[in-house]
């Protein structure tokens, strides 16, 4: 658990810091955005290969290895001295930490018996679901209260009572056996190129103003051509790198369809909420990141429950559940404006927060526990991998969305402000004070227009949500968990 806590809480607890770290390193905003695409790019790439890498390195050795590049990275990171140098550590960094997630999963899963797998999801949960919304808290204290490289040194302590505890505590499964073949050069270069450049097109299409840049045309083209490319060659092997028939397992790809709507949630509004208490409530990195705590307590309270649950209630309905709160709640964030109070954020927020326990541990379970115990190191990285990209598609989507909406809104305000109105006219009758009026009259404007745009996005979030409930029935006829079923053949 210290190492996906380290790798989760990474992810995000940069972002609140880019402003400081650009002005400490002497880099554009540009330039410095590449210290969390870099990581992200190097995540993405290695999660798929969880499987494979675990059966040729063993279980344990490859774990203390990615925590051990973790740890050792991190220590890097905090003593780059420019942007550039900066973005490789985060590359190293990436890559141990993109494995950390599913490979914990995986231990987690295995490791207990089925009759309680569903309260080992809610432990993994605590970390995966909690630690997204830990981050920019405590990287916002970090960043008002000390410098930047601590956000990093704070990760030396925990990787190495993690390795040493690795070392200690993590056996290699008999049933895990070393691949037969070496690594298959070609579907490698194929992944690596489509996924990463599908990661980078979806990070900074926005950015780029999306097709209107010849860079996205041209990764569009090579993240279809490589991953179609990846696919077929996957399929095709009779011993694949990557084992793509676990698809073929029902409720695992079901699991996986509603893993997109959740990551959409997840990364999605935790990317939008924190810029909407900055830009429309005027809070600082900290104050945002305390906003947001109701929610990680909630999740931290929802997580055990779920889990004592996950035996009991056919999981299809708790999944449901979790699907309408965290909708419901989202909607009812559409009608925050400048004046809300701390009470109007803390229901919304706390009520999210505990559906997420309801949403990740019946799925994670329902989606899991039909696989075969030697394929579920494979299964949990391409179900990792799965929610990150859904997280990304929706973060590229509110991001875009958030841009041009608000645009439109402003114009139409802007549209509504006349001479002929005896109130604008009034407001600007004085020739002394007019262009401070009229300064005023803008910033107005433009606060509003993002108020309206933000509770645009709650609400279209929480419609995701609504509208997604019935992809639950997918999972099939009352989905088993793992007390159904210790080992069966992929359906």
């Amino acid at each position: 658990m210290l190492g996906l806590i380290m790798a989760i809480i990474d992810s995000s607890i940069v972002n609140v810091a880019l402003d400081t770290m650009a002005g400490n390193l002497g880099a554009s905003i540009d330039e410095i955005s590449w210290v969390a695409t870099s990581y992200i790019l190097a995540n993405v790439v290695i999660m798929p290969l969880n499987g494979w890498l675990t059966a040729y390195f063993g279980r344990k050795k490859f774990y203390a290895a990615c925590l051990a590049i973790f740890t050792v990275a991190s220590f890097l990171c905090g003593t780059a001295t420019n942007v550039w140098q900066l973005v490789v550590y985060r590359i190293l960094q990436g890559l141990g930490g993109g494995a950390l997630q599913p490979t914990a999963q995986a231990i987690l899963f295995e490791s207990y018996p089925p009759e309680k797998r569903g309260q080992a999801m809610a432990v993994f949960g605590l970390g995966a679901m909690v630690g997204p919304t830990l981050g920019p808290t405590l990287g916002g204290y970090i960043v008002d209260n000390a410098s930047w490289p601590l956000i990093f040194y704070i990760n030396i302590p925990i990787g190495v009572a993690a390795f040493v505890m690795t070392l200690a505590f993590i056996r290699d499964p008999s049933y895990i056996r070393k691949p037969e073949r070496g690594i298959d050069w070609f579907g490698l270069g194929m992944m690596t190129a489509g996924i990463a450049a599908l990661q980078y097109v979806l990070e900074r299409g926005q950015h780029d103003d999306w097709f209107d840049s010849p860079a996205i045309v041209i990764l569009t083209v090579v993240a279809i051509v490589g991953i179609a490319g990846f696919i077929i060659r996957e399929l095709l092997e009779k011993k694949p790198f990557v084992d793509l028939t676990v698809f073929k397992n029902r409720a695992f790809t079901a699991g996986n369809v509603i893993g997109v709507v959740t990551g959409f949630g997840l990364f999605g509004l935790n990317l939008i909420l924190p810029l909407y208490f900055q830009d429309v409530l005027r809070f600082n990195a900290w104050q945002s990141g305390l906003a947001l705590l109701p929610g990680a307590a909630a999740t931290a309270l929802s997580m055990p429950f779920a889990g004592r649950l996950n035996n009991r209630i056919d999981a299809r309905w708790m999944i449901a559940g979790g699907l309408a709160m965290f909708g419901v709640s989202s909607w009812l964030m559409g009608d925050w404006n400048q004046n809300i109070g701390y009470w109007d954020i803390f229901w919304p927020r706390f009520v999210q927060g505990f559906s997420m326990g309801f949403l990740f541990v019946p799925l994670s379970t329902a989606t899991l526990a039909t696989i075969p115990r030697g394929e579920l190191a494979n299964a949990t990285g391409l179900y990792t991998l799965v929610r990150q990209l859904g997280g990304s598609l929706g973060i590229a989507i509110l991001t875009t969305l958030l841009v041009r909406h608000s645009i439109g809104v402003q114009q139409g305000l802007v549209a509504g402000i006349d001479l002929s109105n005896p109130a604008v006219r009034s407001y600007l009758a004085d020739p002394a004070t007019r262009a401070m009026h009229l300064h005023q009259l803008y910033g107005m404007v433009s606060q509003n227009a993002l108020s309206i745009t933000y509770n645009y996005l709650f609400r279209l979030s929480g419609l995701l949500f609504l509208i997604s409930i019935p992809t639950v029935f997918l999972l099939g006829a009352r989905a088993r968990n793992a007390a159904t079923s210790e080992s069966v053949t992929v359906e």
